[in-house]
């Protein structure tokens, strides 16, 4: 009688220990199992700290101040040549800068012509096409730009004027009146001579030309929220 009641508390106690151990395993599941929403909380909370974006559109007619960071010259540049060059003024949409400056720009020769005789005017035309801001890459529409070498016609004329005065001083000296006139019309066609074989001005901007252009067409930026 006595050792099997003695056998019977040991099943008791075995089964009760048994029980207990199950109760453990479920406590130690389910904190793991509630840990789980906690996480996915801070990885939402982590995510909406993430700075935003938002688009700006930039309206037609805008001005654009730039200072060219590359060359171009009516006597060296071709046409499809890269020009480049960079924001000197940040553009401010709502207070805000949605270019800032230093923005860089790209674009190309459109037109060339060097100077020629007799005509003796150079020309340079370049549109930019492109523009890059912080890691984005935007293109653009905006008016051409072009330069015009100036004039030199009263530089022709006055080189026309001094060989027809130096003509007529020698035919004066070799032949009186008669030879000053004769002089005159020889050291005149010589003055021209020299108009036709001189060429005229060139075109020529380097690095940090002031130019100005503006937007043909709206331009949708993205801009941090800040």
């Amino acid at each position: 009688m006595t050792h099997a009641l003695s056998m019977k508390r040991l099943l008791i106690l075995t089964l009760g220990a048994a029980l207990a151990g199950g109760a453990c395993g479920t406590t130690a599941s389910d904190a793991t199992d509630t840990s789980l929403p906690s996480e996915r909380s801070a990885s939402a909370s982590t995510t909406q700290r993430a700075p935003g974006y938002r688009e700006t559109t930039i309206p037609t007619g805008t001005t654009l101040s730039l200072a060219l960071t590359s060359s171009v010259a009516s006597d060296t540049s071709a046409v499809e040549d890269s020009v480049t060059a960079e924001l000197t003024n940040a553009i401010t949409i709502d207070g805000r800068d949605v270019l800032p400056a230093g923005t860089r720009l790209a674009g190309v020769v459109t037109a060339v012509d060097d100077s020629n005789r007799v005509k003796g005017r150079a020309m340079i035309a370049f549109r930019f096409t492109s523009l890059r801001t912080g890691d984005a890459r935007y293109d653009l529409e905006a008016a051409p730009l072009s330069r015009l070498a100036p004039a030199t016609k009263s530089e022709d004329a006055t080189k026309i004027a001094v060989g027809a005065g130096a003509g007529a001083v020698i035919g004066g000296l070799l032949g009186g009146g008669d030879g000053a006139a004769k002089g005159a019309a020889i050291g005149g066609g010589a003055g021209t001579g020299v108009v036709l074989a001189t060429k005229g001005r060139e075109v020529r901007l380097g690095p940090g030309a002031d130019v100005t252009t503006r937007l043909t067409a709206p331009l949708t930026v993205r801009v941090g929220r800040g």
